[in-house]
């Protein structure tokens, strides 16, 4: 009888102990895919600002364009990222990132050598915009960035490395503009 009474005892531990196991798996599972979810709200967010920058780029183009003659690739490149950015990864918002910020330093610098543009209404209220975007980008750039980190280090540690695996996952590209931002912008006309 005592047998019996511990045999059921062992069962009912072992029993908890497997429905503990599957319900911590779910657990981070769930973790996995709303963390890849977040990631993946979060690139939409930055694609949104920087198609948003770039068509204040081409509106700021069109508003210097009397006063600095662009080459033609300038606008063709320009139209050519806001075609690209809904669709593009981070390692192509990377590239993206880094090429209009040269754009934007070559148009400061337009700015810069005509007073009287610089003063201009427009051209100072989408200078400001595209500034404020720039702080935009930036903290979705570190929201995504801190998010990645989290899914990046589940998939690195035991046990939840171990469902990622069985999930197949696969780590998620940290969006790295600082290479962008120690380097300033070249200025060429």
């Amino acid at each position: 009888m005592f047998e019996d009474i511990l045999g059921w005892i062992i069962l009912g531990i072992v029993i908890l102990v497997i429905v503990y196991l599957i319900v911590r798996s779910i657990g981070i599972y769930n973790r996995f895919y709303t963390l890849k979810n977040s990631s993946e709200a979060t690139l939409g967010q930055i694609r949104v600002a920087m198609k948003k920058r770039l068509d204040m780029i081409d509106q700021l183009l069109g508003a210097v364009k009397s006063y600095a003659k662009f080459e033609q690739d300038t606008f063709t490149k320009v139209t050519a990222m806001r075609a690209s950015v809904a669709t593009a990864g981070p390692g192509d918002l990377n590239k993206m990132e880094t090429e209009s910020r040269s754009i934007f330093g070559r148009l400061l610098a337009v700015a810069e050598n005509y007073p009287d543009l610089k003063t201009a209404g427009t051209v100072a209220s989408l200078m400001g915009s595209v500034k404020g975007l720039e702080d935009d980008i930036a903290r979705q750039r570190y929201t995504y960035n801190n998010i990645s980190q989290q899914f990046n280090t589940m998939m690195d540690t035991i046990p939840s490395n171990f469902i990622g695996n069985l999930a197949h996952l696969k780590k998620l590209e940290y969006l790295q503009f600082e290479e962008a931002i120690a380097t300033p912008p070249k200025i060429e006309f």
